[in-house]
Parts: structure tokens; sequence; C-alpha cells
């Protein structure tokens, strides 16, 4: 660890900077588990939605939403009341948090391709996907968990076990070395690349296919929203890296800026991502119908 990361680590500013955090991370994740939950069970309550590609995918997009903001809950919160927890202990909750982060973007990229594949090649790409989107998936958080411990290994050559055992009252910053930094860009910007390509694909097909279907004109509208939404998670995280952690009133406010940024999109992409698909939402209108018929029925029997 470079000495300037441990001046950050002793000051003030690091540990009013972790207390709002895990405050930003406690309504994230109320909110984003929340939705999540309304959604989940839609999906697995109709068994023809539970064996469509693109509901399991965002079943697991949702998941790594809220299982982030409750790590980040976890990691923020250590800092924020100097837990004092081992070195080894604050690698694993951040490394556990940054691989579910970069699942998040994963799946991203896997949406975008399946719904390409859906709309160009309707016929070709059904079975296939069928066949392997378990194995896509389990191939994927190998890839995570591989890379993000092989960048731990090499942050950590430095550290002996005396060290990694030792109690750390602010957690210290963590993967910001140059080798870190730019493997997560190249990766960010691989991942980019694929759902920029595939949404522009779409987009293409849908201005082949005319521009007074209604159904093509609510498509292209959910491409240009999911692009808004997909540029608040982006350009935070390219900043968050690009940067890296330095010391100053000024990049600890910047730092909050972004973070806020990239919350906010968190927040929202159940919403985005979720319900602003037609059939869940008539599910969703389905089921306040029902329990307020319910309800009503409940009430006019009156007391038994």
């Amino acid at each position: 660890m470079n000495v300037s990361s441990e001046h950050c680590n002793t000051s003030h500013w690091l540990r009013l900077e972790a207390t709002v955090k895990a405050s930003v991370y406690v309504v994230a994740f109320s909110f984003a588990t929340f939705t999540t939950v309304i959604i989940v069970s839609i999906v697995s309550q109709n068994s023809k939605m539970r064996r469509e590609v693109r509901y399991i995918l965002l079943c697991h997009h949702l998941l790594c939403i809220s299982s982030y903001c409750g790590l980040g809950v976890v990691f923020q919160g250590m800092r924020a009341m100097l837990a004092n927890s081992s070195l080894l202990m604050c690698w694993v909750v951040f490394g556990a948090q940054l691989s579910v982060g970069e699942g998040i973007l994963f799946t991203l990229a896997l949406m975008a391709v399946h719904t390409y594949l859906v709309i160009c090649w309707p016929l070709k790409s059904l079975s296939f996907v069928d066949l392997v989107k378990y194995r896509i998936l389990a191939g994927i958080w190998v890839i995570i968990i591989l890379k993000n411990v092989c960048l731990f290994l090499i942050e950590g050559t430095n550290s002996t076990w005396v060290a990694l055992l030792k109690s750390e009252p602010l957690c210290p910053v963590i993967l910001n070395g140059i080798p870190a930094r730019a493997i997560g860009m190249a990766f960010l910007f691989l991942l980019l690349s694929i759902i920029l390509l595939s949404y522009s694909l779409i987009y293409k097909e849908g201005k082949r296919a005319g521009h007074f279907n209604r159904s093509n004109i609510k498509a292209r509208k959910t491409v240009l929203i999911h692009l808004v939404q997909l540029g608040l998670h982006v350009i935070p995280t390219l900043l968050f890296i690009g940067l890296g952690k330095k010391c100053g009133v000024f990049f600890s406010a910047l730092n909050l800026v972004l973070f806020g940024v990239f919350a906010f999109a968190q927040c929202f992409n159940p919403l985005i991502y979720g319900l602003w698909n037609r059939e869940l939402q008539s599910r969703l209108y389905y089921r306040m119908c029902c329990q307020q018929q319910c309800g009503h029925t409940m009430n006019s029997r009156g007391p038994v």
C-alpha cells in the first residue's frame, strides 16, 4: 500500500465519507430490495416466466443489485463505526461487493445480447440460448471471481499474514494500484462495447422495421431509457477508476457526488429494467386488483 492511501485512511474525511455512503446504501438497499422482492415473486409464481431467459437474467440482475447495496452497507458501516476489522476481512467484504457489482454490469451485457438475438435471430437463437443459459451464468461468475482473486493477490504481494490479520479501524483503500485500475477500465470498456453494439443493432433493426409500428416505438424508447440508465452506471464508475482514491476535501466531495449518481441508478434499476416491462406491469396490476377485491370481500362479510 502506498503512503498516500495510508494517509487518507487516517483522515477524518474518510470516516465522514463512509458514514454518508453507508446511509445512502441503506436507502438504496431498502428500495431496491423491496422492488426486487415484488418482481422476483411475480416471476417465480408464473411457470411460463420462470422458463424465459429474459426473466432469469432480470431476476439475477436484481438480486445482484440488492446484494451489492447490502454489502455496501456492511463495508461502509465497518469503516464508519471503526469496527477494527482485520485487513483480510476488509478485503473479503470489499471483494464480494466488487464481484457482485461486476455481476450487475455483466448481466446487463447478457440482457442486451439476448434481446438482440431474440429480435434479429428469433428462430436460430432460442433453442441455443435455452440450452446454455445456466452454463453462461456459471462461467461468468468463475471469470469474475478468478479475476478479482488474482488482483487481490497482486495487490497483497507485499503484505504478510501478520499484516493481513492486523485490525484496521478504517479499512484501507483496496485495488488502488495501476494494474488493478487498468484491468478494471479494460473490463468495463469491454462490457460497455458489447452493450452499445447490441443496442445499436437493435435500434437499426427497429428503424428498418418501420417508424409507425406501436411496439417498435415502445422498443426504441426502451433502448434510449436503458442507455441513459447505463450512463448513470458507467460514467461515475469510469471516473472512480480513472481518478483512484485521493486525499483532500475536493476529492472527497467529488467522490460523494459521483457515488450519489451511481446509487441513484442502482435504486431505479429494478424499475427501469423490471417494472418497465409490460407483462410485469400487467401482472402487478392484476395482483393489486385481486388483493383489493379480496379485501373488499372480507370487509363486506364482516366479523364472523
